[in-house]
């Protein structure tokens, strides 16, 4: 299994590189983009992922506009892990924690892209998501976070739009190790214990004109908090990053659904002053519908066998997928605003990221499929 990462000075144990460290069938390394015009036009989201111990590699697109969600998805059986490609798909690392490229060539299937990605703000590393229930590791996983901008071309049906990096904005992440994946395993002890993450899940990453704010929280039901942090990083890289400390949050639910349609995060402690940051959603993409997030669809999930090489595509209308996108992961664009005591009134856009798993009381879900009260 020699191949062409073993010609780079990479090796982190005495095995090949396509052989990694661990057995677990669930280690993952997977690319993660989105794109918005800094508005509610529209919002395209992007990933890419081997599974080295599920011999799988795929990717997606998808594509929220209108009243419309399209999905472009790809998977094939893993070889060369430096070969970055999938069927229509390709990320190339033109400059590394820099410049990116991501290529969804024309295709049957209403979205084809070529889009050259610039970070507005150093990669930073993100803190470790750890999650062990009865014994067994569920998530062990690290993340690189960077806000930055686009140039190139997309194509969304019939519409086509040059994108320039002026106003065409985005996040990516970077993040591999365990998470599960693939075809569904016995549960075991671990039946009805809400999987293997749990309660409510937010992550802003916020870009701004001269700096960015990463916000992360995972609490659970009962209070407990499995995952925090929040930062803002200058891009100047000769200023330090600030720890923003805890943050008190308020969240407006549309009641009966699961969906959050306003929030206001406080960072009370930040270092130059209290940060109050009004969040507004503008375009929503229930990504858990078409691209593998998520195991509601059995026959499509990430690191899946779906054979030597398979490419489809998916067209939904959002008013009917809404009920069962709602209940996981849902991708908004969001518009954040708030006042530096220092520098004045500060506008940006980024990510507006939210999901309930499982009860969540404090808004009112009691179980798995409950709404807001």
């Amino acid at each position: 299994m020699i191949s062409a990462w073993d010609d780079y000075p990479v090796h982190q144990t005495h095995e090949p590189v396509r052989y990694v460290a661990t057995s677990d069938r669930n280690f993952y390394d997977r690319y993660y983009f989105n794109l918005h015009a800094s508005s509610g036009e529209l919002f395209m989201v992007m990933g890419l992922g081997q599974y080295p111990n599920l011999a799988v590699q795929d990717a997606f697109a998808c594509v929220q506009r209108g009243e419309d969600y399209r999905v472009v998805r790809a998977s094939r059986e893993l070889g060369d892990r430096m070969d970055t490609s999938v069927g229509p798909f390709r990320v190339e690392v033109v400059k590394p924690l820099e410049e990116l490229r991501f290529v969804l060539e024309e295709n049957e299937h209403g979205i084809a892209a070529d889009l050259l990605w610039r970070g507005a703000m150093p990669a930073v590393e993100e803190s470790n998501q750890f999650v062990r229930r009865h014994g067994r590791v569920l998530f062990n996983t690290s993340r690189l976070a960077q806000t930055g901008c686009w140039e190139g071309t997309l194509r969304v049906g019939d519409e086509r739009f040059e994108v320039t990096p002026d106003r065409w904005w985005g996040t990516r992440d970077r993040s591999w190790g365990i998470r599960p994946h693939g075809e569904p395993e016995p549960e075991g002890i671990l039946a009805g214990s809400g999987g293997s993450m749990k309660g409510m899940w937010n992550y802003f990453p916020m870009q701004f004109a001269d700096h960015s704010i990463l916000y992360i929280l995972n609490e659970e039901d009962d209070g407990t908090v499995a995952l925090y942090d929040a930062r803002r990083i200058w891009i100047d890289p000769a200023k330090p990053i600030e720890e923003l400390g805890g943050v008190e949050y308020e969240h407006r639910l549309e009641p009966g659904t699961r969906m959050m349609k306003g929030s206001v995060v406080r960072f009370p402690h930040a270092p130059a002053g209290p940060l109050e940051i009004h969040c507004e959603p503008l375009c929503h993409a229930f990504i858990a519908i078409g691209t593998g997030y998520t195991p509601i669809e059995p026959d499509w999930r990430h690191g899946m066998y779906q054979g030597p090489l398979v490419v489809q595509g998916k067209h939904y209308k959002t008013k009917e997928i809404a009920p069962l996108g709602q209940l996981t992961i849902v991708d908004h664009v969001g518009r954040f605003r708030y006042r530096d005591p220092q520098r004045g009134d500060q506008e940006g856009y980024g990510l507006y990221e939210h999901s309930f798993i499982g009860p969540f009381h404090k808004y009112g879900m009691k179980d798995r499929a409950d709404g807001a009260s």
